[in-house]
């Protein structure tokens, strides 16, 4: 356990953004009456996203591989972190759903049998918190993933080694 405690650290804090997210979405009417902006600007939480994998691992590097981290390390970080917040995503949905934005299915339902996206039964069927759950767990999984393997590039150290006699 105290190998994977600056994961866990990033995970907890990670699934922390990811519900302040949804309260600025809310509070911004992206879950009302800009529901219409919602798909295109809910993407814009990868930006915390992305930084938040590059500070855990970033913190993973200096102070659990003291300065010399290689890919496998930090992509292996990365995964962990990926599954903790993957496991917690149901939980933060069901959060988001039932305290933060409990209009929101209504909402979106509403929208998209309005503009002709979806037949309200299909609305239904994909609009709800079953099915956002399961979205969240399998989109947290999918996207840390690649998160994951793009941050441990980026954040690999040369070793010890390479780095003093290339001085």
């Amino acid at each position: 356990m105290k190998n994977i405690k600056i994961e866990i650290k990033w995970a907890l804090i990670f699934v922390v953004m990811m519900l302040a997210w949804m309260i600025l979405e809310k509070s911004l009417g992206w879950h009302d009456e800009k529901i219409s902006d919602h798909a295109t600007m809910t993407n814009l939480v990868a930006i915390p996203s992305i930084a938040i994998y590059v500070f855990a691992l970033l913190d993973k590097r200096k102070n659990f591989y003291h300065g010399v981290m290689s890919y496998y390390q930090g992509f292996m970080s990365g995964l962990i972190i990926t599954l903790i917040v993957a496991i917690l995503s149901p939980l933060s949905q069901y959060i988001t759903s039932v305290l933060i934005s409990p209009e929101y299915f209504t909402n979106v339902i509403n929208y998209a049998v309005s503009t002709g996206e979806m037949t309200q039964e299909n609305a239904e069927s994909y609009f709800n918190l079953q099915s956002y759950m399961i979205m969240s767990a399998a989109g947290a999984l999918i996207m840390g993933v690649i998160t994951s393997a793009i941050v441990a590039i980026l954040v690999k150290s040369k070793s010890r080694v390479a780095s003093i006699s290339s001085h």
